[in-house]
């Protein structure tokens, strides 16, 4: 019962964030939206674009536009803190046994396979267009639970934790997809760079090391730069790298335990000094328990502790105003009757809604996977309507699948109007709906 409250104060800790993170994502956009249709646009794109930033270091340059290193140096970041996220649920969180992570996951297959075929159906007779069948697959976490969060208590923490693993397996998946199928060139000697320093990573880790800036030096200068020359997308090193960081404790449960039992005794027998200030002995018990807690805590869980704040209301935001500015010149319905945006939020609504439903239906028909205590199948529809929110993950997507710049303008209007419309259709349906059905699961 005790692992069961300290696990969901875990999960509510990190929903909590995202929610937050949501807020100010949708502040961002809004921000860009405006900044990038005002008289006010030649700085937007200057400040995005013009500006180069980097250093040069004899031969070697490492020189590129804010945009370009939001995209590939903050963004890497993020998709480091997304595999601490992946590791941690594999390990010990909703994907840690075939019975929690079954529904979720194959919840996460559906919604990304019917995305993609809806896409590529709707632009089947233009070829050119076909390489953008990734956009929709994707769902945005942090809109999604910050959506979510509106309800309050009308939805139960194990809704908002089927859509936080379903997300999280999403996101998996899209790095698989940008990894494999977003890759034109590859430089394989980089690439080979990158293994042998991953190598050291993995056996840094069997050996004990569990300095942090230890695998932050080589993951970034050895990981990181080798995948940025690579052709491989750089952001992919930020999730490998996070597989390699320790998740065992130095010491076990029990010793921790009773050793800080021991330091607690000592602590009490130490006179005061009676004031304020500790004694010697005091000062160094307490210095002893702070190893202890150090020594009781995985180098996976206080890096994401670090972190996720960091990505949530920072990096995201950061790539929402440099990203989300899209310039509409012209008819804005012309852009959004554009064969790429139709098929981009026929995929995120639509099919979301059709691959998320339909394999959760099949897997609980099947047996093999039951619904989270205490939620009906019509809040799952209204999270697979959430879960059309792409948002983050379909523009950055976007930005490897087109190298047309009008192209990726018309996939972002679809994006923003798929992810506004996936929102306010998710919250009426779980608003009309969550109120009868927050008791109980409804077969």
């Amino acid at each position: 019962m005790k692992r069961k409250s300290i696990r969901h104060y875990g999960i509510a800790s990190f929903i909590n964030q995202e929610t937050g993170g949501g807020m100010l994502l949708i502040l961002a956009t809004i921000v860009a939206l405006f900044w990038a249709n005002s008289s006010f646009y030649p700085s937007y794109h200057h400040l995005w674009y013009g500006l180069k930033a980097g250093f040069t270091w004899g031969d070697f340059k490492l020189i590129g536009s804010l945009h370009h290193w939001i995209n590939d140096g903050l963004m890497a970041l993020f998709f480091f803190t997304v595999g601490l996220e992946i590791k941690r649920e594999i390990i010990g969180g909703e994907l840690s046994s075939l019975k929690k992570a079954s529904l979720p996951i194959m919840a996460a297959i559906g919604g990304m396979v019917v995305p993609a075929v809806v896409y590529t159906l709707v632009v089947i007779n233009k070829p050119e267009l076909l390489h953008g069948w990734g956009v929709p697959m994707a769902t945005d976490i942090a809109f999604a639970l910050g959506l979510l969060a509106m309800l309050g208590k009308r939805v139960n923490i194990n809704l908002k934790i089927f859509l936080t693993a379903l997300a999280i397996a999403d996101d998996l998946g899209a790095i698989l997809v940008i990894a494999i199928f977003y890759t034109d060139t590859i430089n394989y000697t980089e690439l080979i760079t990158a293994a042998v320093f991953m190598v050291v990573l993995v056996v840094a880790n069997f050996a004990g090391v569990r300095r942090t800036l230890f695998y932050a030096v080589v993951g970034l200068s050895g990981v990181w730069l080798s995948f940025l020359y690579s052709g491989v997308h750089a952001t992919i090193a930020g999730v490998l790298v996070a597989l390699t960081i320790p998740a065992r404790t130095k010491i076990d449960e029990e010793a921790y335990l009773s050793k800080l039992g021991r330091l607690l005794q000592k602590f009490r027998k130490e006179n005061p000094n009676g004031n304020p200030l500790l004694t010697k002995g005091q000062a160094h018990v307490v210095e002893e328990i702070d190893s202890l807690n150090d020594a009781a805590q995985t180098p996976l869980q206080k890096l994401e502790h670090f972190l996720h704040p960091i990505t949530t209301y920072f990096i995201l935001p950061v790539f929402a105003l440099s990203n989300a500015g899209v310039r509409v010149e012209g008819n804005i319905f012309d852009l959004m009757f554009h064969p790429i945006a139709i098929g981009i939020i026929l995929g995120l609504i639509l099919g979301k809604f059709i691959g998320i439903s339909l394999f959760s239906r099949l897997m609980v028909k099947l047996k093999w996977a039951s619904l989270p205590e205490g939620v009906s199948w019509k809040q799952i529809y209204g999270v697979a309507l959430l879960a059309g929110i792409g948002f983050t993950m379909s523009i950055f997507i976007s930005e490897l699948a087109f190298s047309d710049e009008a192209f990726k303008q018309i996939a972002k209007v679809g994006i923003l109007t798929a992810s506004v419309l996936a929102g306010i259709l998710g919250l009426i349906w779980l608003a009309a709906t969550s109120e009868k059905s927050v008791g109980a699961a409804e077969k």
